[in-house]
């Protein structure tokens, strides 16, 4: 295996235990200081050169998805305990675009994976795949029958892409001033939730 010098006096012993403690790493650090690392700063931490951690993660985009990624279940946990007990679309997914967008300032991490703030950032990674995979599974875990409401999986799709969209026009310009917290729950009720609520009427008909 590749790149086995330093790690703390303690080499990993095979690429998939290297991988796993650079992710960690990058974890840690992106925790600490709250903002976008590189590779140098991750490679330093551990006591490897850069080219050991190229050797697993091509660039510093594709490693901080990877600790974005690493760190998504905590948030989608405190999520699900703050949507527990909502049974309805509209109501669900306001409070859970509302919690995201107030809690991203919290969690570096989400931020990585949800906006583009970091370096060499794709316009489009909010709607990326990986992204998509996230809004999936965030809104399984909901307490709302959405097969109850109409919903199929390809409307599910949709509604997560609508989401995300929602998302990305807020961490993009979040509005001079930014809304509070109620004055954002306020306008994604009367907005989005009239659209998530089209589709519900739409089905029952």
């Amino acid at each position: 295996m590749a790149g086995r010098r330093g790690w703390g006096g303690s080499p990993p012993k095979d690429d998939d235990e290297a991988s796993r403690r650079i992710v960690a790493a990058a974890v840690e650090l992106i925790g600490r200081t709250g903002a976008e690392i590189s590779i140098a700063d991750v490679a330093e931490s551990l006591g490897v050169i850069r080219q050991t951690v190229y050797r697993y993660f091509p660039s510093s985009d594709a490693l901080m998805r990877a600790a974005a990624f690493a760190s998504v279940d905590n948030f989608l946990d405190r999520l699900a305990r703050h949507v527990s007990g909502i049974t309805d679309p509209a109501d669900a997914m306001t409070e859970a675009v509302v919690f995201t967008l107030t809690d991203v300032p919290r969690t570096p991490h989400l931020g990585i994976l949800l906006s583009s703030t970091y370096s060499e950032a794709d316009p489009e990674s909010l709607t990326s795949e990986e992204a998509h995979t996230f809004g999936m599974t965030m809104i399984e875990r909901f307490d709302v029958d959405w097969r109850h409401y109409g919903y199929d999986d390809q409307s599910l799709h949709e509604l997560v892409e609508y989401a995300l969209r929602t998302m990305q026009s807020f961490f993009l310009s979040p509005g001079n001033p930014p809304r509070g917290e109620a004055e954002l729950r306020r306008y994604l009720r009367r907005w989005m939730g009239t659209a998530i609520r089209a589709q519900v009427d739409s089905s029952s008909r």
